[in-house]
């Protein structure tokens, strides 16, 4: 399951390779901050603070920071490349880590085909209309990647689904939003401490079952 080959002219990484990448999409700038489509991004940003750490700029478009779960290192990203965009930083980033196997890849994004605050985790895929996913897809040569899902829920009939990513949710929608990011966190130090199978397990689970 290959990631990604090295391009023609490209270094050979050197350095300790991470063990995974947890790239959170979203959109750069203030102006985008706490929106639907920036929960991905979020969830990353939450990482790094629990763990002490700070995403800095890197030279892969991307805030970037490192962290230590258990024995595995695993490097934090969020591209600063615009959603559409974000595979362009992604194949920067992994090569820069030494991602070579799509395993070793976590994508967070917003879902609209999830209630609000609902989480969804699995390995490979479709992808579901999602621009930042086409976009990593396209780049880094494989779908054979972990996607975790943050449901933000369907916009209204009235309005555009690109409208409704764009803006903040309402402060009851936000309470569920804020539950699930830390939910979000959650999962994937599960899935880094006992894999993607265990993680689903737990995360796939719906809030009524036992």
């Amino acid at each position: 399951m290959s990631l990604l080959a090295r391009r023609a002219g490209e270094p050979a990484r050197k350095g300790t390779p991470s063990d995974y990448l947890v790239v959170g999409l979203g959109n750069p700038g203030p102006e985008f901050e706490h929106t639907r489509h920036n929960v991905g991004a979020e969830c990353v940003m939450l990482l790094a603070s629990r763990h002490g750490t700070k995403l800095s700029k890197s030279k892969e478009r991307a805030l970037v920071g490192e962290i230590v779960l258990g024995d595995k290192r695993v490097a934090l990203a969020f591209p600063q490349t615009y959603m559409n965009n974000s595979g362009e930083s992604v194949r920067l980033l992994a090569r820069r880590f030494g991602i070579e196997d799509g395993s070793q890849l976590i994508v967070v994004h917003d879902e609209l085909d999830l209630d609000v605050g609902r989480l969804k985790l699995k390995q490979g895929g479709g992808m579901a209309g999602h621009n930042g996913l086409k976009s990593i897809t396209q780049h880094v040569g494989t779908t054979d990647f972990a996607r975790l899902r943050i449901g933000v829920g369907k916009p209204p009939a009235s309005q555009a689904g690109r409208d409704f990513v764009l803006r903040r949710a309402g402060k009851a929608e936000q309470q569920h939003l804020d539950v699930a990011l830390e939910r979000s966190a959650d999962a994937v130090e599960l899935l880094v401490a006992e894999g993607v199978d265990a993680a689903m397990a737990v995360v796939n689970r719906r809030p009524d079952e036992t």
